[in-house]
C-alpha cells in the first residue's frame, strides 16, 4: 500500500468535493456518521474559506488545536479518507472523542485503508509530542475498532454516550 497523508491544497479541490459529496450521499441513505467531523464543518464550495478554517490553530470555546490530514492514493490521485488529530485532550475529549477522529469514504471501506490511516496518523501524533493516544469509537463500529486494535489499541472501558450508544475507549502507547 503506497498511501500517504497530505495537507489539503488547492490541487486537491476536485478530489475533496468528490469525496465529501459521496460521503454525504451515503450518510443520507445509510445514516452512517461523518467522521472526522472537521472535514464536514464548513462548505467546501467556498474552498478558500474551507482551507482557512479546516484546522483550529488556537484553543477556543472548549475546542483544542488540531491538524487535519487526508489519505491519498497517489496512483489513482484519489482521496480515500481523512484524519483529525487533536493536539491534546480537554475534559470532553478525554471522555469522548480522543486524540484522533478518522474516516474512510464509503466506496473505499473494508479494504484495509483505515488501519493504514491510523498507522500514519500515529506517526503524526508522535511528531506532535503525543506519546499516549486515546481513540474512541461506537461499539457497533467493528471496522473502526479493528483498525485501532491493529495499531496497538488497548480497550480501557466502554460507556453509554449521550446519544445512547455504547462507546469504546482505546489507548495506544507510542513510547518515548
Amino acid at each position: 500500500m503506497d498511501l500517504k497523508l497530505i495537507k489539503l491544497t488547492r490541487a486537491y479541490e476536485k478530489q475533496l468535493g468528490e469525496m465529501i459529496d459521496e460521503w454525504k450521499a451515503d450518510q443520507e441513505i445509510n445514516h452512517t456518521n461523518r467522521s472526522p467531523w472537521a472535514i464536514f464543518k464548513n462548505d467546501y464550495h467556498d474552498f478558500d474559506y474551507y482551507l482557512e478554517h479546516l484546522e483550529l490553530k488556537t484553543a477556543t470555546e472548549g475546542k483544542v488545536p488540531d491538524s487535519v490530514f487526508f489519505l491519498l492514493d497517489p496512483e489513482r490521485d484519489r482521496l480515500l479518507g481523512a484524519v483529525n488529530i487533536r493536539h491534546y485532550l480537554n475534559d470532553a475529549l478525554l471522555r469522548e472523542g480522543g486524540h484522533i477522529g478518522d474516516g474512510i469514504r464509503p466506496s473505499e471501506r473494508r479494504k484495509g485503508y483505515a488501519t493504514e490511516l491510523v498507522r500514519l496518523a500515529l506517526i503524526e501524533c508522535k511528531k506532535l509530542g503525543i506519546h499516549r493516544v486515546l481513540m474512541t469509537c461506537d461499539k457497533d463500529n467493528v471496522g473502526s475498532a479493528k483498525s485501532i486494535v491493529r495499531n496497538g489499541g488497548v480497550l480501557e472501558n466502554e460507556f453509554v454516550n449521550e446519544d445512547g450508544n455504547v462507546e469504546q475507549r482505546y489507548w495506544i502507547d507510542l513510547g518515548d
